[in-house]
């Protein structure tokens, strides 16, 4: 069986992010079984994106999504960002 899934590192962050506002890259990267240094290079990516919002809090860094941020694809323009994690955070 090979080891694709649908949805990629950088969903798995933004919907961990989205449903555990508090979480830790050190959490995000246990959670997903990748390196802290791919989280961060991720976190990087969708900040500079527009998809989460940064915010310092003592030594930790917080984060926030951008809920009506839109996603990127020409043919999903129309869906924002808090549609995609109701999907993706919902509890089973």
């Amino acid at each position: 069986m090979s080891s694709w899934t649908f949805i990629t590192n950088h969903g798995a962050v933004l919907a961990l992010i989205g449903k555990h506002g508090q979480i830790t890259v050190r959490e995000i990267a246990a959670e997903l079984g990748i390196t802290e240094r791919s989280v961060m290079r991720i976190i990087k990516d969708l900040q500079t994106e527009g998809y989460i919002l940064k915010e310092r809090q003592g030594r930790a860094n917080r984060y926030q999504v951008n809920a009506q941020a839109t996603l990127r694809r020409q043919e999903t323009r129309d869906i924002v960002v808090s549609e995609l994690l109701q999907v993706l955070t919902r509890e089973k």
